[in-house]
């Protein structure tokens, strides 16, 4: 009787070390969760971790530390609804049709044709919204509800774009700003100085409700476009004015929607990615941000128009602490995004290209041969190539010896005519202080080479080209 038993616990024991040994089924990975913040109008310089010395940027220097800080990122134009078209699409604004910044008496928009981030991470079951400003487009069909946001709360178009400005008086024969709850119109704003908070209570409450989905939240602040607003929460509280006031509140705000994900136990599982959508509006004097140590601003194609400061946190796939000097722009974001997630790339053709292994380390060099970059309506201005960057004659603006605004009051701009192609290696020129154009004949011959390629694409109005790529924005009448 004993034998009997000793062999059928023997017995039970190998059975169940067998089992042990059965093969789990591997668990399904949890999609990562997407938010992007955009503010308008910031400098390069205006982050601590990019070298301000009088904001306090707690949350941003923190997000960089735990993250990874991209040296050489570029909006996708120096403008505010060209830049906002191309993070969105992927694509070069000129491309899709969008120019400059549309306003209340545009009649057009983002095509229903075009695809979104939003759009991509809907079809993977994502929760989407927005919370902030917009600026593809205010009639319906273009609002952003109608191109892949489950959600919206916030303005139209940019700050600016209403009546009366607190300083200058009557300025546009424009409606008040509307302030939208989806594709209702909720309020007009004059006094903006809860927007920033309102923004931000709208994001957590998103956090919180959409803990158990995969959610993309794009949060576009509204500031630091003049005119500048800020609560009493932050009011006189940087060393550098209102300007950096506001600037603090957009820190506390980024910094409130991490402690939301951390909340929620989704820190790890969330790619945050914090830029702008172009340079400083210099004439507006200390009123507007700085890009130093990089050459002009907004609306023009010289560094401090589009390079703008950037910073990505992942914990789950990102080393803390990287710095990355690989050129990276805006058009990129939408494919990167599609990687990661494993969602579908738009049906269309776009220009931006994955940069994820040069996020990860696994890279150095840029997917991208050369970026291009446009202003106002298809006009090329500059090729990014490597360390080079090449200037095509065009004409620009500048503050440089001209009286700066002040207090919410612009000052005004000089034109000045580039009249010969210009080259800077921003390698070890990152202020574009002297031209090597003379020197170096074989780059400037590969740059107009690709160049040419583009125009031929997407055209170039400076020569009167047009390009057999375009494709026309939405319009009313469609």
């Amino acid at each position: 009787m004993k034998i009997r038993i000793i062999l059928l616990a023997l017995f039970c024991f190998y059975a169940c070390k067998e089992e042990k040994k059965q093969p789990q089924p591997e668990k399904t990975s949890t999609p990562p969760n997407v938010v992007l913040i955009f503010t308008d109008d910031q400098g390069y310089q205006d982050v601590g971790v990019f070298g301000a010395d009088d904001i306090a940027t707690p949350n941003l220097d923190k997000m960089a530390a735990d993250g990874i800080k991209l040296t050489s990122y570029y909006s996708a134009q120096a403008v505010c609804s060209a830049s906002r078209a191309g993070i969105l699409t992927g694509c070069y604004p000129n491309r899709i049709g969008i120019h400059n910044a549309l306003g209340p008496d545009n009649t057009h928009g983002i095509n229903d044709s075009e695809t979104t981030i939003a759009e991509i991470l809907k079809a993977k079951g994502y929760k989407t919204a927005i919370f902030g400003k917009w600026h593809l487009g205010h009639h319906k069909k273009f609002l952003p509800t109608r191109h892949g946001f489950d959600e919206w709360f916030g303005i139209p178009y940019s700050n600016d774009m209403w009546p009366f400005h607190p300083q200058q008086g009557p300025i546009f024969n424009f409606p008040d700003l509307p302030l939208y709850e989806n594709e209702t119109v909720i309020d007009t704003l004059i006094e903006q100085s809860q927007l920033t908070t309102q923004i931000t209570e709208r994001s957590v409450d998103f956090i919180n409700r959409n803990k158990n989905n995969p959610f993309f939240l794009y949060v576009p602040h509204p500031q630091p476009h003049v005119p500048l607003f800020v609560s009493d929460k932050f009011k006189g509280k940087s060393n550098r004015g209102l300007y950096g006031d506001v600037i603090m509140e957009i820190d506390w705000s980024v910094g409130q929607i991490i402690a939301a994900l951390k909340a929620n136990g989704l820190e790890e599982n969330t790619i945050i990615i914090f830029t702008s959508d172009n340079g400083p509006w210099l004439s507006y004097g200390n009123h507007a941000g700085s890009a130093f140590p990089l050459r002009e601003g907004k609306g023009t194609a010289w560094e401090g128009g589009q390079r703008e400061p950037f910073i990505m946190k992942y914990p789950k796939k990102l080393k803390a602490g990287k710095v990355v000097d690989t050129p990276v722009m805006a058009i990129d974001m939408l494919p990167t995004i599609a990687e990661v997630t494993d969602a579908e790339l738009p049906l269309k053709t776009i220009d931006g290209k994955s940069v994820w292994k040069v996020l990860t380390g696994e890279a150095t060099k840029s997917p991208q041969e050369a970026y291009f970059f446009y202003y106002r309506v298809n006009e090329l201005f500059g090729v990014r190539y490597g360390k080079w960057k090449l200037y095509f004659p065009h004409r620009y603006r500048t503050m440089n010896g001209q009286t700066p605004g002040k207090d919410g009051l612009p000052g005004n701009y000089r034109m000045v005519d580039l009249e010969d192609i210009e080259l800077y290696d921003l390698e070890n020129d990152i202020s574009e202080t002297t031209n090597v154009a003379a020197a170096n004949p074989e780059i400037v011959n590969k740059i107009k080479v690709l160049a040419n390629d583009m125009r031929s694409r997407l055209g170039d109005s400076l020569l009167e080209l047009e390009g057999s790529e375009t494709r026309k924005p939405g319009t009313l009448d469609e």
